[in-house]
């Protein structure tokens, strides 16, 4: 039987159609796999000096991780309003989680301020007798008219030796951004992180002046 020659070309017409529509998906997910949008990590700069002042208070201090939300044991940047609502950035994350952040803020700020013999992070095994914790509320950029860093959290020294809790701050501030940018945000948070841990170190050498360890 002859089958019309029409025919025979609509036939592959169809087929090359549909071979291309079903390619197209494919092509495009190839191309996708072959430039993912890359991850932009951001840190914030601490104290590079450690030193021990002549007149430094004759103390320890080892400083925990804060307790805190979810959101800031990822290292993913929080961001939100002055409302309920926050989310997070996909593609801009932190070097590290912000209680880690905010752990190792306090421990080389405190550190370079020289006022204590030793600032280390707490371990299992050690016997420092005074304990810096506490609790991390807010690490984040609040969008607005203007874009601020936001800090916030309560910060407790406790005595090991007795259980209590000698002295405790609560730190809340926003530092304004110089521009709408992520490197701008981060620039902010480093700034606000040195401004708390310069009015907690005032605080415990208040602390400890009216109150000499033992």
């Amino acid at each position: 039987m002859n089958v019309p020659s029409s025919t025979v070309m609509g036939t592959k017409r169809w087929l090359a159609t549909a071979l291309v529509a079903a390619l197209v998906p494919f092509v495009s997910w190839l191309v996708g796999c072959g430039s993912p949008r890359p991850i932009k990590y951001y840190e914030v700069s601490y104290p590079t000096k450690s030193f021990v002042a002549p007149d430094a208070i004759d103390t320890t201090i080892c400083v925990r991780n804060f307790e805190t939300s979810p959101l800031y044991l990822d290292n993913k940047i929080v961001y939100g309003f002055d409302s309920p609502e926050m989310g997070t950035y996909e593609y801009q994350r932190w070097v590290q989680p912000p209680v880690q952040i905010l752990q190792t803020s306090l421990v080389r700020g405190l550190r370079a301020s020289g006022r204590f013999k030793g600032v280390y992070t707490l371990r299992a095994d050690t016997a420092t007798r005074y304990i810096l914790g506490g609790q991390l509320y807010d690490f984040k950029e609040v969008d607005g008219p203007t874009i601020v860093a936001r800090l916030n959290y309560e910060v407790r020294l406790r005595d090991r030796k007795s259980g209590t809790n000698l002295w405790d701050y609560s730190y809340n501030h926003d530092e304004p951004a110089s521009e709408k940018s992520v490197t701008a945000l981060v620039l902010a948070m480093g700034k606000n992180l040195q401004r708390s841990v310069q009015e907690i170190q005032a605080g415990l050498d208040e602390y400890f002046k009216a109150h000499p360890p033992q």
